[in-house]
């Protein structure tokens, strides 16, 4: 385990466009605002931050983006990993500075950041948006090694093209098994989408063969719609084992490509174990996550509750009843670079309204969503009672496919958006 307003000026919400974000350069020499990780999170805080003249610099250790958001689809052959890929060009361009390097070690105290190859860089504020790392701890028997032989891919890139080849490779009248672990962890729809597409990948391409999934608590979003669509779509292909039934994960033998539970045992010919989570290693490292592995923050500026200056925000925070998505992360960075530019500015933020929307697919063309508006409520993020909303059980196909283009149309705005 690791170490542990103003009424002049209106909330921002999450899905306004980050020109609201706008201010005329702060007078004198621009604070520096280091960011640590380019993706949802992270790249939105630098637009916005250099929108609002601030001097910015956004450390980015790879060389391209390759976006977990929309990867079932790749998963199941439905897009090629080209969808996912992006590029930082346009970044570079947008009035920032993108250092690229591995962000190693932040001192607090000096208010400096570290790269692996000894540079160092000054900030009046630090943002961290390091993502995820998986937890090869938490399953007896599943590490990055026996990740090459079960994927995650939970990370996308090489291991989301694994886990479509494994599948496409797969025997006619095999066994997929697929583990969900417990909350939170990224994206909690996420693996019943996977389980829906792969579902359907069976049904029209191995009809004889079938899905298990394996499910580390008993209830999860979406839940109603997913298992209507399962029992309507998949009856004969999907098994769902919920907690309460023994769908925990308990040991994996990546050898015999076995997965165990404490009342059974599945012989695999494929195997997606998804692990648990905690924040990106960086955040722990600056002191940051606290016992649990995530990082708790102010909900209204998403600064550190255990580091001063250090704010956080996307997948690593604890965002209380906001889900960690990459809408979230998008709507976190714009609230977040407003408090900063205030903070810079001797102003004090003023509370914001955030949201977030999250589409799935049960199958190719038929989707599902659920939405939810969220405010600062006890020290958390809480949802704000009746402005969210769920696609209805018993919506017409017309409307299913509605969905599943609005989804695909949030994808293409928001990468085009945050990556140019």
């Amino acid at each position: 385990m690791r170490a542990s307003p103003s009424p002049s000026r209106r909330a921002l919400i999450g899905g306004a466009a980050a020109a609201a974000l706008a201010r005329p350069a702060l007078g004198g020499t621009s604070p520096r605002v280091v960011i640590v990780g380019a993706g949802f999170g992270g790249a939105t805080a630098a637009r916005c931050l250099a929108a609002g003249g601030v001097d910015v610099t956004l450390i980015e250790a790879a060389e391209q983006y390759i976006a977990c958001t929309g990867s079932n689809a790749v998963v199941v052959g439905l897009r090629g990993i080209e969808a996912q890929t992006f590029g930082y060009e346009a970044l570079g361009r947008a009035g920032l500075r993108l250092v690229r390097g591995m962000a190693n070690a932040v001192d607090p105290a000096a208010r400096r950041v570290t790269l692996g190859d000894g540079t160092t860089l000054p900030y009046d504020r630090l943002i961290l948006s390091p993502g995820i790392d998986l937890r090869f701890d938490a399953v007896p028997g599943y590490d990055a090694k026996a990740a090459e032989a079960m994927p995650h891919a939970w990370k996308a890139g090489a291991q989301t093209v694994l886990l479509a080849r494994q599948l496409e490779a797969m025997p006619e009248g095999g066994t997929v098994v697929l583990s969900a672990p417990a909350n939170p962890y990224r994206c909690p729809p996420g693996p019943y989408e996977r389980a829906s597409l792969i579902a359907h990948f069976l049904k029209t391409r191995k009809p004889k063969a079938k899905l298990v999934l394996l499910d580390a608590k008993d209830t999860f979003s979406k839940q109603k719609l997913f298992e209507a669509a399962w029992a309507k779509l998949y009856p004969d292909v999907l098994e769902y084992v919920p907690l309460a039934s023994g769908g925990a994960v308990t040991e994996v033998d990546p050898t015999a490509m076995v997965v165990r539970t404490d009342f059974a045992e599945y012989k695999a010919d494929v195997a997606c174990i998804i692990p648990p989570q905690w924040a990106g290693c960086i955040a722990a490292q600056a002191g940051c996550a606290d016992r649990s592995g995530w990082c708790p923050i102010d909900p209204v500026t998403f600064e550190s509750h255990l580091v001063p200056g250090i704010h956080v925000i996307g997948d690593a925070a604890i965002g209380g009843a906001m889900p960690k998505s990459a809408f979230s992360a998008n709507s976190q960075a714009k609230v977040c670079a407003q408090a900063v530019i205030d903070l810079l500015a001797g102003r004090e933020p003023e509370s914001p309204k955030l949201i977030n929307t999250c589409w799935s697919l049960v199958a190719p063309g038929d989707g599902i969503s659920i939405a939810g508006v969220f405010r600062p409520t006890d020290g958390l993020l809480a949802d704000v009672p009746g402005a969210g909303g769920i696609s209805p059980l018993d919506a017409p196909n017309a409307v299913r496919a509605q969905e599943a283009a609005y989804g695909e149309s949030w994808y293409q705005t928001i990468t085009r958006d945050v990556f140019g």
